[in-house]
């Protein structure tokens, strides 16, 4: 656990409160007398948005500069080789997002406890890959169910807090940080000067997450064993992810990257998804409406496939869904049913590729899926200006 200084810091941070003393970026000092006329300092806060603390043990980012390529990806199994980093390295990342089941604590032991995280994390460790990735840029994460523990588990699992230590500590999260005593690993990062900044927005869908409805009697042939709850009271994210999201989907930022372990927009395969709660769902959508939060993209993982999807109903504008998942998963035919789906689905090893043209007039950024052979295999261009509300009608 974090000293009780660095705590306290983080805590005015995570509230958008900055301290002069602990040297905090964008406050200034206002003066205020005493009862006895003494000067005494006090902080204001201003507009500059608040970043949660980089990680420590990976590559830096210059914050000077626009960011135009990150990449990103998901389900890495660290017992077996995970040759993809060669591609992963050769696309010259500024920024890498591990969206979740970055490794495996629950293979081969079905029941693991909190002797099965360390081991893991020690895998992914020792790929030379990995360990060029990281020393060459800046790694953000979050976790889905099997780094968390236990596959499909929500609030219940009785290692959420080990985890928690566990998947911080190994990603160089900084001492003092506001993730150690959140209520789960979310987390808001910003970087870029005015005008090309770009906000990474990382879910936790796991430690506040409530159950999920199942599939009644036998389920259909070649679909999950969930389906949408009708339960209004069941959430997602829980209620202080929730007022935290809201209060950072309010910062200032020109393009906004919200990384989900899970799906956001295809609902119907059956297995997890923000789909299984759609009244959580829509709740998302009417939050970006909600605060002005233009610009974002979601990328999500977990399904072992890889899509883009985009939703054009029931939101403040389209909500495109990048999905990346399967490091070395083998490959295979998928058949899963997906209305929203852009492009091909595909079952074989990959990761995601964002950039960002910023010279363009109308900014525009490329969603590109690439294979463990740097292949492109799916693609899609989306223009800054699509991802605006539009004015409500005149009355």
């Amino acid at each position: 656990m974090v000293g009780r200084s660095g705590a306290v810091a983080a805590l005015l941070a995570s509230a958008g409160v900055c301290s002069v003393a602990l040297g905090g970026p964008g406050c200034r000092e206002l003066p205020r007398l005493d009862a006895d006329g003494t000067a005494v300092m006090e902080v204001a806060e201003v507009s500059a948005p608040v970043s949660d603390p980089w990680p420590t043990n990976s590559g830096k980012i210059d914050h000077s500069k626009a960011l135009t390529t990150i990449v990103f990806g998901s389900c890495a199994r660290s017992d077996r080789p995970q040759e993809i980093w060669e591609m992963i390295n050769s696309a010259k990342p500024e920024l890498f997002l591990f969206i979740g089941d970055n490794v495996y604590v629950d293979i081969p032991n079905r029941n693991p406890g909190a002797a099965d995280f360390a081991p893991k994390y020690a895998e992914l460790a020792a790929f030379e890959g990995y360990q060029k990735l990281r020393d060459s840029c800046p790694i953000l994460v979050t976790w889905d169910d099997h780094d968390y523990g236990l596959n499909d588990a929500g609030k219940e699992w009785q290692h959420k807090g080990h985890a928690q230590q566990q998947i911080l500590g190994f990603f160089g999260e900084p001492e003092g940080s506001p993730r150690w005593e959140r209520d789960g690993i979310y987390a808001s990062y910003v970087t870029g000067p005015e005008g090309k900044r770009v906000q990474v927005i990382m879910l936790d869908t796991r430690f506040n997450r409530d159950t999920l409805d199942r599939v009644p009697g036998e389920r259909p042939r070649g679909r999950g064993p969930y389906v949408a709850t009708t339960d209004t009271s069941k959430s997602m994210l829980g209620q202080k992810q929730w007022e935290w999201l809201e209060r950072v989907l309010s910062e200032p930022a020109d393009v906004r990257i919200l990384g989900s372990s899970i799906q956001v927009v295809a609902d119907e395969h059956g297995y997890e998804t923000w789909g299984n709660m759609p009244h959580e769902r829509q709740r998302l959508y009417d939050l970006i409406a909600k605060t002005g939060a233009n610009g974002l993209v979601a990328i999500s993982g977990d399904r072992h496939l890889m899509e883009i999807s985009v939703e054009r109903q029931g939101v403040p504008y389209p909500i495109w869904d990048f999905t990346s998942s399967g490091f070395n998963w083998g490959s295979g035919e998928v058949s899963d049913p997906n209305q929203h789906r852009v492009g091909p689905v595909l079952r074989q090893p990959n990761f995601g590729v964002i950039r960002i043209d910023w010279e363009k007039a109308d900014p525009e950024i490329l969603l590109e899926g690439r294979g463990d052979k740097g292949q492109v295999l799916t693609s899609a261009t989306v223009k800054l200006s699509e991802l605006k509300a539009k004015p409500a009608p005149a009355q």
